[in-house]
């Protein structure tokens, strides 16, 4: 594909993320950081985001296991997750998480529960967005090694 096709997909898929609420101002800071002598600041950020919020999704997910909710504890972990999605932007992500917190400060299991399981979909579909963004965006600038994204966006396990 064509340098100057590249970029203007790169273009449309990060104005998509604006238009569809994935992400939000906090994303066009970060890329304002990015420059050529660290040209993968963005991605290397987005990166730290998922394998920190691994361990944060799987102390939520402890939590969520036990019987009864601690709601405290869950409102208290989610809390910390949801600062991790405000420091990429991740908007729709943050929504869920608040909304999470507003059940737990309601004490609604059944909420929480369903909430939950929406914002690990949503952070799923965000997660394989960039990791897409990323591919067409270091392929447009061929300067940036592309080997960095396959091997660090890994799953949580």
């Amino acid at each position: 594909m064509e340098r100057n096709q590249l970029h203007r997909q790169v273009t449309q898929m990060r104005q998509s993320f604006f238009d569809q609420g994935f992400l939000d101002d906090q994303f066009l800071l970060l890329e304002e950081l990015q420059d050529d002598t660290n040209p993968n600041f963005v991605e290397e950020v987005v990166t730290l985001f998922y394998r920190d919020s691994c361990r944060l999704l799987a102390n939520i997910e402890q939590a969520m296991d036990r019987s009864p909710l601690d709601f405290i504890k869950l409102e208290n972990h989610m809390q910390q997750f949801k600062g991790s999605c405000s420091s990429i932007g991740a908007k729709r992500v943050r929504n869920e998480c608040n909304q999470f917190k507003e059940y737990c400060r309601a004490g609604n299991t059944d909420s929480c529960k369903r909430t939950f399981q929406q914002m690990k979909r949503e952070y799923t579909t965000l997660k394989r967005k960039l990791e897409s963004y990323f591919q067409v965006y270091f392929l447009s600038n061929s300067h940036v090694n592309l080997v960095f994204v396959a091997s660090t966006m890994t799953p949580c396990t």
